[in-house]
């Protein structure tokens, strides 16, 4: 949350200084690279300070907040996937009580799955599955090196 506040700090900074937004927006792609802002957000706060907004951050909002995607839930929603991973985004959702669009967000975004097959997989390996699949690679390797027959 940090950097999207500094963010609006820079476009605030643009706004002051007169800048377009055309302009502001290719010196937040320069000072941020992949990270920056949208460019349709970083118009919309120029438009709030044009307009006389001070703060650059977000308002309160009303009710109550989010408490579906906590550590302990993510972890939860990780250990069943890891157990059976041939359960649908409801089944688990039932199984740790949170609604299913907060369960296909978890899954998605925050452990990186997606489903293939029937069947949750990561999208990326670990490092440790790398290294495994690099040694195994490389035993087979020198087995057919090594081995007339193989």
């Amino acid at each position: 949350m940090e950097g999207i506040e500094e963010q609006r700090v820079c476009v605030k900074f643009c706004f002051k200084l007169g800048k377009s937004s055309s302009e502001t927006f290719k010196l937040l792609q320069q000072a941020f690279g992949d990270d920056v802002l949208s460019r349709t957000t970083c118009f919309e706060w120029l438009k709030r300070f044009k307009e006389g907004r001070t703060s650059v951050k977000d308002n309160e909002r009303p009710g109550r907040p989010s408490t579906s995607k906590t550590n302990e839930t993510v972890a939860r929603v990780r250990e069943i996937i890891r157990n059976n991973r041939r359960l649908t985004i409801r089944e688990v959702a039932e199984d740790v009580g949170i609604s299913y669009g907060s369960c296909q967000e978890i899954l998605t975004k925050e452990l990186g799955m997606s489903r293939i097959a029937a069947k949750f997989v990561p999208r990326l390996l670990t490092d440790e599955q790398k290294q495994n699949r690099k040694t195994i690679a490389q035993e087979l390797f020198e087995r057919t090196e090594s081995d007339q027959d193989f």
